[in-house]
């Protein structure tokens, strides 16, 4: 048995090998994490660990134990929207939408420590997450409004 926090709730897992995707998704239905590639290659399964993006769908519960995990659900404060989330609603930066869970997480590690991106700054920290309906230009827009940086 193992101890992390997630969305800011302790929790309990028994099989500390388990895959974090499935552990999210199943024990405790997040389902907001998606599963993608099941190879860490296009970023669906992006959760923060102590605001560090990981791809969940590579990690197993033994390695975050003791970790902050935050999911997309974690994001929202009551019904008040990340101002992430808020960026991407306004710039309909989403077709169909699979996705933007874990760019919106790996955008929200990015403004963390580079509170004011640039746009070169905001494609490389998105290059390893993969959108199939190639909404790229909005969802790098959304970022840039995130940051108060909107071009």
């Amino acid at each position: 048995m193992v101890n992390l926090h997630v969305n800011g709730e302790l929790r309990d897992a028994a099989d500390p090998r388990r895959n974090l995707l499935s552990y999210l998704r199943f024990d405790l239905a997040l389902t907001g994490t998606k599963y993608g590639c099941g190879e860490g290659l296009c970023g669906a399964c992006t959760v923060l660990v102590d605001g560090q993006p990981l791809r969940s769908c590579l990690a197993t519960v033994a390695s975050v134990a003791g970790g902050r995990v935050t999911t997309i659900e974690g994001l929202a404060t009551g019904e008040s929207l990340h101002p992430v989330q808020e960026a991407f609603v306004e710039e309909t930066a989403l077709q169909c939408g699979y996705c933007i869970p874990g760019f919106i997480m790996t955008a929200v590690a990015l403004l963390a420590r580079v509170p004011q991106p640039d746009t070169g700054q905001v494609r490389e920290a998105l290059a390893e997450n993969m959108c199939r309906c190639g909404a790229y230009p909005r969802i790098e827009r959304a970022v840039l409004r995130a940051a108060g940086c909107e071009r």
